[in-house]
């Protein structure tokens, strides 16, 4: 390893806030399959369910009167490819991961999925490298944030069911929604949805590839207006 590659290292693992007793372990974890056989890989499988259970069992011991529904629910949002993608940013991961040509080409290194991917490796790493308890106090450290800031009756529910959960609470008329239109060829359709909101007299429009989407879209806005005026 050149002093180069030593110095990146480094700079990586007091973002981390670990440090190796084997570099190759995080050296693995940064390496994606478009490199060759010695990838990443067995280590995000490891770490898909070392963070899984890890998030768990906090969740299980922070709130102690959520059924296991909620609970499963909160665990999928904080484990979920978009937060891992989100955590590997607040890492600057990118500017580690090792790709292949190919992959280096088309921008791999910014996709949000090779990046969750890493996470999940490093988790692997670090219990490869360290053990369960460091690296259940890293997982703890990269979700503190999360954790912290977390609503449980909230967090990991859609648009339209926390629309429809608000109305509820009001005792008001649930929305309804319509197609307006479906435009473009059969295989590029754009869906243009509807959702009315009693209360609000109002119909919210919104366009999306697909009708679910649309729907999501244009539920959002609605909730956020109801919220302006509860």
């Amino acid at each position: 390893m050149t002093f180069e590659q030593q110095a990146k290292i480094q700079r990586l693992e007091k973002a981390l806030g670990y440090t190796y007793q084997n570099k190759d372990f995080l050296l693995r974890a940064l390496t994606h399959r478009s490199v060759g056989a010695r990838n990443n890989e067995r280590l995000e499988f490891l770490g898909d369910s070392l963070v899984n259970f890890m998030i768990a069992d906090i969740l299980y011991h922070q709130f102690e009167k959520i059924s296991e529904g909620d609970l499963s629910r909160i665990r999928a949002h904080l484990v979920k490819g978009d937060t891992l993608a989100e955590i590997g940013k607040e890492f600057n991961l990118s500017e580690f991961l090792k790709l292949g040509p190919g992959e280096l080409k088309s921008g791999g290194f910014r996709r949000l999925s090779i990046i969750a991917d890493a996470v999940e490796a490093i988790i692997a790493s670090i219990y490869e490298d360290g053990g369960l308890d460091e690296c259940r106090e890293f997982v703890k450290r990269i979700y503190v944030s999360r954790l912290e800031d977390l609503d449980p009756k909230e967090v990991g529910k859609d648009p339209k069911t926390r629309l429809q959960e608000l109305l509820q609470s009001m005792q008001e008329p649930l929305p309804e929604y319509s197609v307006i239109s479906v435009n473009g060829p059969a295989h590029a359709q754009m869906f243009t949805i509807s959702c009315y909101v009693a209360k609000l007299n109002t119909k919210f429009e919104a366009t999306a590839s697909n009708r679910r989407k649309a729907e999501q879209k244009s539920a959002k806005q609605a909730l956020s207006k109801l919220e302006e005026i509860k």
